[in-house]
């Protein structure tokens, strides 16, 4: 007897069915924060994919606005928490820019060696998150432990593990600690150590490799249509780095190279990172090589630094320089100015507007991460439902800048 299944044309066997709306988020484990996704599926294949963000209410800009200068540098902290004292640096560099004001050479090397060590916190999170979320714990555990190795370090420097506080209009809250240099050098050899134990239990792993190999690609051309910069924009081939195409701080006087990938996938995003650290590991032994031992970390401005403590106890000049720099905040001069540095997750900009007084006009912020998670949907439609938590991890998207 023949199957009946002979007996119907190919088109009797399908049923007819619509495509399937699901939410995912904002209160979601793979959101990274609060973003919701508005799905249509067909089956597990994603149709469309409305990406939705917004729920944090961060305001930022409007925060910034009712302060001092000076009080920006707190709320700096929270807008990449995974990578502050890049937030704490590039903003300093901003209203430094508008005062034409130059930090001591000392600041500069040290804001360089913060920065990079902030970097490396950042990319061995997302990392190992991005781990964590494929099933694959124990890498996570020893990524953490290299950021928790990072962030004592920089606790001994400030006094803080995460949201610093650290950076000043001018220079540095503190000088280096007399450890600093023997610590950052040990620290960042032993987090070394820890991403190569790391990527052998990855990168020979088929499941890994299958997981993110092919998925989420996207062309150069797409990336740089979409405003897209960092280690997502280099993942497509494109080698644009602000720290090496519009070098601040000492960094022209480094030797440094920038980790490109090809296909622009998920797993060229991930690569590109471990690459990163390894290069900013580079970064702070050089700088730990040349940054003297002794000197200011803050410029002489009065403008804009704090006299020392023992003046404001024994001066009354001192004590009326402090108040009013407390009290009415650096009268910053009339004008507005954009400066731009390599953040965490690409260029990090501050927009600034000043009308002469302590409180700035106008903060705006150009977050990295706002035009990359703008090319979420370009990467998710044709994927499947599995495809979105790797994706979307491997952009490394911020809740607190992404919702500025």
């Amino acid at each position: 007897m023949e199957p009946i299944d002979l007996e119907l044309d190919e088109t009797e066997l399908e049923l007819p069915s619509d495509p399937m709306h699901l939410n995912m988020g904002p209160s979601h484990p793979a959101m990274h924060g609060t973003v919701r996704i508005v799905l249509e599926l067909s089956g597990e294949t994603i149709l469309k994919a409305d990406v939705q963000i917004g729920y944090l209410h961060r305001g930022f800009e409007k925060m910034c606005e009712r302060g001092t200068w000076a009080q920006v540098f707190p709320y700096a902290d929270r807008l990449n928490y995974v990578s502050p004292m890049l937030n704490n640096v590039g903003y300093a560099l901003a209203v430094e820019k508008l005062c034409d004001i130059q930090v001591p050479d000392r600041c500069q090397w040290y804001r360089m060696a913060l920065g990079e060590l902030a970097r490396i916190s950042d990319h061995l999170t997302c990392d190992g998150a991005m781990a964590m979320e494929l099933g694959a714990i124990t890498p996570f555990l020893w990524f953490v432990k290299g950021r928790e190795m990072i962030w004592d370090v920089l606790e001994e420097e400030t006094g803080a593990r995460l949201t610093h506080s650290f950076g000043r209009i001018g220079g540095m809250a503190k000088p280096p600690s007399p450890a600093f240099k023997e610590l950052t050098l040990a620290t960042v050899k032993e987090v070394l150590r820890l991403v190569e134990e790391g990527e052998s239990l990855l990168l020979k792993n088929r499941i890994f490799i299958d997981r993110l190999e092919n998925v989420g690609p996207i062309s150069a051309a797409d990336a740089l249509s979409l405003s897209w910069t960092g280690p997502c924009l280099r993942a497509c081939g494109v080698p644009y780095d602000v720290r090496k195409a519009h070098p601040y701080l000492k960094y022209d006087e480094v030797d440094f190279d920038v980790p490109v990938g090809t296909k622009g996938d998920t797993l060229d995003r991930y690569l590109v990172r471990l690459g990163e650290i390894r290069q900013s590991i580079r970064i702070i032994e050089q700088v730990c090589e040349r940054m003297p031992d002794d000197g200011p970390v803050n410029c002489d401005d009065p403008r804009v630094v704090l006299p020392e403590k023992s003046a404001v106890y024994n001066t009354i000049e001192a004590t009326i320089q402090h108040f009013k720099l407390i009290m009415e905040g650096a009268k910053v001069p009339a004008g507005e100015v954009y400066s731009y540095t390599e953040g965490g997750n690409g260029e990090l900009g501050f927009y600034l507007v000043s009308d002469g007084s302590g409180t700035p006009h106008r903060v705006r912020i150009r977050p990295p991460c706002y035009p990359i998670t703008g090319g979420l949907e370009k990467l998710l439609v044709g994927s499947m439902l599995s495809d979105i938590v790797p994706t979307f991890g491997s952009l490394n998207m911020i809740g607190g800048e992404c919702d500025h």
